[in-house]
């Protein structure tokens, strides 16, 4: 964008974060605004709790000149129709991650199978020149400006029947976001992965539309899924990472004051999120458990080797070498 450029490197609570915080784009004079945050989690989830947080943030350092309103379980709509709503500005803010695919390859990376270990290693990828990389491609193909990110605890299957190997998959009905990596990954497992909105799952469940679904231990537990699934598989097949994001039709809204406002308030969020994030985990499966769920080990050796060419051959190859990157971060 030649009238607006956003600048590679920027600083986001004193740590390098390129692609997280967009150079000033255009000085606004309109002093009031009323800017909305639309997301998938529902009220008792880290990341609504993390949007009110950042909310209050940026109404306490803007002396209340913006105001963010938060309006969770896809109140405004689906997450590609929340990124849309940010690309025409409809919608300011959201919380998204490997959807962002369906604009960038590079975004398949956020959530690649068997790529990242632990936290440790998310941090040195998503704070390093990898993520410096892969935001900047958000920015410049989706038109999304990642403010910051939150961990995501590992991608767990649940279903009605204990999952221990690939062979257990065979013909699992199962539902997966609209990632085209994620369905590739199942297929070569051997399931049946159906894309479907993240609202319909618990219905589908129900009504046995889908025998499984995947997803971290918090949106498991938000979403009650202990009530239509009898076993959660520790297949751990995903450590990922999610933006909260905004657009440049939003900034452009906003004087430079209040453009540092928002990302010194998503620092503060990130924070506060994390917090909740580690304190969460260790909660989810004791709830989970007592709210009749039985959880299963499952050999994930096998789990990662069957599926690893999937993987491969479904990810673009200009993405290919930063993927290699990323398995062999430290």
């Amino acid at each position: 964008m030649k009238d607006f450029p956003i600048s590679r490197r920027t600083f986001v609570g004193g740590a390098v974060a390129a692609g997280f915080a967009p150079a000033i784009i255009r000085p606004a004079r309109a002093a009031g605004r009323t800017l909305k945050l639309g997301h998938l989690a529902n009220e008792e989830n880290s990341w609504h709790k993390a949007s009110l947080k950042f909310a209050e943030e940026v109404k306490n350092r803007t002396n209340g000149e913006v105001e963010v309103q938060v309006f969770p379980n896809e109140q405004l709509g689906k997450e590609t129709d929340l990124i849309k709503g940010i690309q025409l500005g409809t919608v300011d803010f959201t919380i998204t991650g490997e959807s962002l695919q369906n604009w960038t390859p590079y975004a398949s990376l956020l959530a690649t199978p068997y790529a990242i270990r632990d936290l440790d290693q998310m941090k040195t990828v998503v704070d390093g020149p990898i993520g410096e990389k892969i935001a900047a491609a958000v920015r410049d193909k989706a038109k999304l400006v990642p403010l910051t990110w939150f961990a995501r605890g590992p991608r767990e299957l649940t279903s009605n029947t204990p999952i221990k190997t690939p062979a257990d998959l065979a013909g699992l009905k199962m539902r997966v976001p609209n990632v085209p990596l994620f369905v590739s990954f199942w297929t070569a497992l051997g399931a049946k992965p159906t894309p479907m909105a993240f609202s319909e799952v618990f219905t589908a469940l129900q009504s046995h539309v889908i025998d499984a679904q995947e997803n971290p231990l918090a949106l498991i537990r938000s979403a009650s899924f202990n009530e239509v699934q009898k076993y959660t598989n520790l297949t751990d097949h995903v450590l990922s990472w999610i933006y909260l994001a905004t657009g440049e039709h939003t900034l452009r809204k906003l004087t430079p004051d209040q453009q540092k406002a928002l990302r010194d308030a998503a620092k503060v969020a990130q924070d506060y999120e994390r917090e909740l994030f580690l304190a969460d985990e260790k909660r989810f499966r004791s709830e989970l458990e007592k709210g009749g769920m039985t959880f299963v080990e499952v050999d994930k050796k096998a789990f990662a080797e069957k599926g690893s060419q999937a993987v491969l051959a479904s990810l673009n190859p200009e993405v290919v070498p930063l993927y290699k990157e990323i398995v062999a971060a430290k």
